[in-house]
């Protein structure tokens, strides 16, 4: 789907910029597109034909009938006449009638095409969206809600297809019908026309001025829905620790807000949207009286060649006239929303992806007779880092150690805030080390920095001694796995949760990362074992279970390093010491990092860091800490309790 991502030219709060890039997705539809419009056209031909014969029957058929006397019937000229006319207005009935079966098939047939095309463009947009979502860093999902952003998958792109399947072709048509009438008027009756001219300036002026007010207030609206959505979203994920602190009322409150807002902006759009039809309709109305009166004048006294026909068909026109107007003052309304919608989509869309400038990947490696590393598609177990020389055009190949080290690095997810000061460490090739420290000390982050979801201020990060900026970001990611505190669970078997470690792990290696994590018991006791569907993340789980699962995720996905973020603090202590002997023999060969308030799970850490706002205070392994006397045994003996 990379060939879907385009040149971002877009620029926000640009109505005119939104439309020209809305229309661009139906640049690849070309033919079908010019078959809808040659639909448009006869269809509008069609209508205005039907409405123009009127005065044709009326003048030639209708008026010489009505002077027919019936007395005579068999002999008389009249009689002979009248009779040739009855069959004259019967064939032109028909051919009228004709017409309007032709229009309204012709409606069909554009209604048809435009609703293929609308399908598969929001198809498009929508593939590009969550090709973006794939692509933008996790910044961007840390400053923006869940349903913030599900309200652009939802509400934003329903706009978008209103505006294609209906607001642009009913533009379209009304245009078209505007202009067929305005020519036939001017045909029938120039001076009539010239009355109709002036309401339709004033008309103007008025959608103008009041549409432009409603805009405003659709772009605020459509904000608003966002932001409420992302409320009821982070409610519904809260409930439970809503219910227990008896938060009901407070939320209640907050919701009443955000709802207040909402309602004030929905209400000034929609009051100056809804407005215009009455506004339109008794304007419509004067202008169709005033051009009867005129024209009821005219066709007495034969002015101007006026007649009865050229009326009824001229008053016909004058009716219809105001009707597509009226039409776009409404449909501004959605045409509005759609914009206001589809800016929010661009926006999504024109938000800076992340960024990888890395060329060193990380491949499965052997040595070959002489000892010398080789790249292999097999898995041998053995890693290594490819490094491709620009200058040169060699390759060489870096045997994977696992050492991580950090040099003076400092980092603020703000640039006004540094929450990490000058870090310093070196984790060796195997070792285990434990980031202990109160929240907010920043143990989370330097995890967060190790994969780069983050970059770093000032500093260095070294893998194996390479700066992690050179290693491709999916390779430096594929070499860990990570146990986050938070676990999340796909809709889907317990084995495709296991497998999504490793997408093409076999049966056998789902089940062995399974009972090395310990999960395998609880497993198959499921009501289908490991084919039990998972759904709503994991409702039908305990916490525990479901924490369970995600370190056989990780293990499954055999990694050369491990990120344990609060892995056990879900899970109770009997059971954290039955997979302690698994969670070892994963450890095994490999560098793990292991963030826990369970001082207990660190104790054989290789190294353990206590970090306190954002700084390391103290460095060494349980017993050197211990001796020390310093910040690790206070909270270690209960002395001071982390927070």
């Amino acid at each position: 789907m990379a060939d879907m991502r385009r040149e971002k030219k877009f620029r926000a709060s640009s109505p005119l910029a939104t439309f020209k890039r809305i229309l661009s997705y139906l640049k690849g539809y070309k033919l079908q597109l010019a078959a809808s419009v040659v639909c448009i056209i006869a269809n509008v031909a069609c209508n205005l034909g039907g409405t123009f014969m009127m005065s044709i029957i009326i003048n030639n058929y209708i008026l010489p009938l009505s002077k027919f006397d019936p007395v005579g019937y068999p002999l008389s000229k009249a009689t002979l006449g009248a009779l040739s006319g009855f069959e004259a207005f019967g064939a032109i009935m028909g051919i009228m009638a004709g017409i309007y079966v032709v229009g309204a098939g012709l409606h069909y047939v554009y209604n048809y095409l435009i609703v293929r095309i609308t399908s598969k463009v929001l198809q498009t947009v929508r593939d590009e969206m969550f090709e973006q979502l794939q692509h933008l860093p996790i910044k961007y999902f840390d400053s923006h809600t869940h349903g913030d952003l599900m309200s652009l998958f939802t509400n934003d792109t329903d706009t978008l297809r209103e505006l294609l399947s209906n607001g642009i072709p009913n533009l379209i048509t009304n245009v078209l019908t505007i202009v067929g009438m305005f020519i036939m008027m001017l045909v029938l009756s120039p001076l009539l026309t010239l009355v109709s001219v002036v309401m339709l300036v004033i008309e103007i002026f008025i959608v103008k001025y009041i549409g432009g007010k409603s805009g405003k207030h659709f772009v605020n609206q459509q904000r608003k829905i966002g932001e409420i959505n992302g409320y009821i979203e982070e409610h519904i994920d809260g409930l439970k620790v809503v219910k227990v602190f008896c938060h009901e009322d407070k939320e209640k409150e907050q919701f009443n807000a955000h709802n207040g807002e909402l309602r004030y902006a929905s209400r000034k759009a929609h009051t100056y949207a809804n407005v215009l039809m009455p506004i339109m309709g008794n304007l419509s109305y004067f202008s169709y009286a005033a051009t009867a009166i005129l024209g009821t004048v005219m066709a007495i006294s034969g002015f101007g060649g006026m007649n009865w026909g050229k009326l009824v068909s001229f008053m016909q026109f004058s009716r219809q006239f105001s009707n597509p107007i009226a039409q776009m003052a409404q449909q501004m309304n959605g045409i509005l929303m759609a914009l206001a919608g589809a800016e929010r989509i661009f926006t999504m869309l024109d938000e800076k992806a992340e960024t990888d400038d890395g060329y060193v990947t990380l491949v499965n490696a052997k040595e070959d007779e002489n000892g010398k590393l080789v790249e292999t598609e097999e898995y041998t177990g053995v890693w290594a880092w490819k490094h491709f020389h620009k200058a040169d055009g060699t390759t060489t190949y870096v045997k994977w150690r696992g050492e991580v080290q950090f040099d003076d690095v400092t980092f603020g997810y703000e640039p006004e805030k540094t929450v990490l000061k000058h870090i310093t460490m070196v984790a060796k090739p195997g070792q285990k080390i434990a980031l202990v420290g109160s929240t907010g000390a920043g143990k989370t982050t330097i995890t967060n920095l190790i994969n780069r979801f983050y970059d770093i201020t000032d500093g260095k990060i070294r893998y194996d001694n390479i700066n992690i900026t050179k290693i491709k970001k999916d390779d430096l990611r594929h070499s860990m796995a990570m146990v986050l505190q938070d676990t999340h669970l796909f809709t889907g078997t317990v084995a495709d949760n296991i497998r999504f470690g490793k997408l093409d792990a076999t049966d056998e290696e789902v089940e062995s990362a399974a009972k090395l994590a310990n999960a395998d018991y609880f497993i198959r006791h499921l009501p289908a074992g490991y084919d039990t569907m998972i759904s709503g993340d994991g409702e039908n789980l305990s916490q525990g279970q479901r924490q369970l699962l995600a370190i056989a995720r990780a293990a499954v996905a055999n990694p050369p390093v491990l990120i344990l973020d609060e892995a056990t603090s879900s899970i109770d202590t009997r059971t954290e010491k039955l997979i302690e002997k698994g969670m070892d023999s994963l450890m095994q060969g490999r560098t793990v990092f292991v963030i826990a308030h369970r001082l207990s799970t660190v104790r054989n850490s290789d190294m353990i860091l206590v970090l306190e706002h954002g700084e390391i205070i103290e460095r060494g392994n349980h017993e050197e800490l211990i001796e020390k006397r310093g910040r690790y045994y206070q909270l270690y003996t209960g002395a001071f309790e982390l927070d």
